[in-house]
């Protein structure tokens, strides 16, 4: 099996998006982050799903994107709550964690280099998303050729790195069915920018409200919604 690397947020699109690495017959490395984040709870799912998709290996890097601020999921600057979705594409959010995913993706670079592996995989999405601008597929296309000239292995000919981004394109409520044809369980997973601590997520934030936007569209239950039923506060 081709080994590839997988970021791993434990949320809904990249553990969709892990599922398809699997199906397509990959071997997958999980690479999360514990990156300064206001919460813990993305990296508790995280956990879940790695070893409930039975990845080769799960590694939690630690970078501490707190120390420079400027997002609302690094500081202590208020998430965004009850925005309309035409509000959401309307400029790029406060919950822009800058230069998150070039960040991110130096680092599974890196380990995709040691492993010998020749594909990545994010689950960025360019059409149910809050603007972000490295979500984007220029953006994408632009790190991949500058990847294939950053490594020893790209210079030296044994490497040649393919960036895939199986969602990009693809409606959240796309994403859902996708994930749920191919057998995810989206109970394991966590969208919100402001969790309770025990992973209820506020239903409220951008990242809840296009979820919810996304299980709707797909006329499917949100199973995450549906463990915290009965259960109180």
């Amino acid at each position: 099996m081709k080994k590839a690397v997988v970021l791993l947020s434990g949320g809904l699109d990249s553990t969709t998006a892990l599922a398809i690495a699997k199906a397509e017959g990959f071997e997958p490395y999980a690479l999360s982050f514990r990156y300064g984040q206001r919460h813990s709870v993305e990296l508790a799912s995280a956990t879940r799903v790695g070893a409930a998709m039975g990845v080769a290996e799960h590694v939690i890097a630690e970078i501490d994107l707190r120390r420079f601020g400027g997002s609302a999921l690094t500081s202590d600057m208020a998430v965004p709550k009850d925005r309309g979705i035409d509000e959401m594409g309307a400029g790029i959010p406060v919950t822009y964690v800058p230069a998150r995913n070039t960040v991110l993706l130096s680092f599974a670079l890196a380990w995709a280099e040691v492993l010998g592996a020749n594909d990545i995989f994010i689950g960025v999405n360019a059409l149910d998303y809050s603007g972000y601008p490295d979500c984007r597929p220029e953006y994408i296309a632009a790190y991949e050729q500058m990847a294939n000239l950053a490594t020893k292995a790209g210079v030296e000919g044994r490497q040649r790195l393919k960036m895939h981004t199986p969602l990009i394109h693809l409606t959240k409520a796309e994403i859902i069915r996708k994930g749920t044809d191919l057998g995810v369980d989206y109970a394991m997973t966590s969208s919100c920018y402001d969790p309770g601590a025990d992973g209820r997520p506020c239903g409220r934030c951008d990242s809840c409200r296009l979820r919810a936007k996304g299980f709707a569209e797909a006329g499917l239950p949100d199973p995450l919604l549906t463990k915290f039923e009965g259960v109180a506060p």
